[in-house]
């Protein structure tokens, strides 16, 4: 039988979170066990309470407001936006700012090297090793064939290969990193324009033989090209720091039950 554990009743400023409330809330917190979806579910609505606590204080009444989808907030969504657009200053990046973090960070802003790819798929599941070790026979055999005659690869592909890219002699088109699968992306990364790899690569889909075509190397993205992401990537971090920090002030303010904020960590309000 499944231990079930006690839970401690939430409560800020002396106000009690009812636990449906919390169980609803969890539904938003993917999470690996309930517990952990609980205590992230708890701890969201224990900040959302102190914020309305101090917008109470502070007399914020809801005005219409909208989210950025441009729907109507409720009430109480409607008083937490007034509160922080009030209470927690909007940074803004500026261009010297940001051309400091490019400078600092310049392997950041690069064009992903794309390689043309050309496979031949012999299907088989790693969970079955009979057929996954004449899989990997299969593709040796097809390497050395390839070795001996590079040119017969297309014909190869379409007769042998279980990928639809047959159909057009195995050619996968040009591909970048976190395009495929991690195995089939370093084999094919690590190949120069024209070879073909020695071994098969083994994945979750089955046995390849890998070619590279043509390769386009990354380059170097100028500072004007980013500098927008990087203003808004600024002021996002800049912005969760301060509301961090705000949290921690309306925290060491009331007193809050049943939950540990973990506000230094970062940002809660979601």
């Amino acid at each position: 039988m499944d231990e079930v554990l006690e839970r401690r009743p939430v409560r800020v400023a002396g106000v009690e979170i009812p636990e449906a409330a919390i169980a609803a809330e969890a539904q938003n917190h993917p999470a690996p066990d309930a517990e952990t979806a609980w205590r992230e579910a708890a701890e969201a609505l224990a900040i959302r309470q102190l914020l309305l606590v101090e917008a109470d204080r502070l007399g914020i009444a809801a005005t219409e407001r909208s989210d950025a989808q441009g729907r109507a907030l409720a009430e109480d969504d409607a008083r937490i936006d007034a509160l922080l657009e009030q209470e927690v200053a909007v940074p803004v990046a500026t261009e010297p700012e940001a051309r400091r973090f490019y400078d600092r960070h310049r392997d950041r802003f690069t064009s992903d090297t794309l390689v043309e790819a050309e496979h031949i798929l012999f299907s088989a599941s790693p969970d079955d090793s009979f057929a996954y070790s004449l899989a990997v026979g299969d593709a040796r055999m097809a390497i050395r064939k390839i070795q001996a005659e590079p040119g017969c690869f297309g014909e190869l592909a379409r007769s042998r290969s279980a990928c639809p890219s047959k159909e057009h002699g195995g050619n996968l088109g040009q591909i970048g990193k976190g395009q495929t699968v991690a195995e089939f992306e370093a084999a094919l990364l690590a190949l120069g324009e024209g070879e073909l790899c020695p071994e098969p690569v083994r994945t979750r889909f089955g046995v390849h033989v890998v070619r590279a075509g043509r390769r386009v190397e990354g380059r170097q993205l100028p500072f004007e090209a980013v500098e927008a992401s990087i203003r808004a990537y600024l002021e996002e971090a800049s912005y969760r720091k301060a509301m961090a920090q705000y949290l921690s002030i309306l925290a060491s303010q009331v007193t809050v039950e049943g939950v540990a904020l973990p506000i230094a960590d970062g940002p809660l309000v979601q």
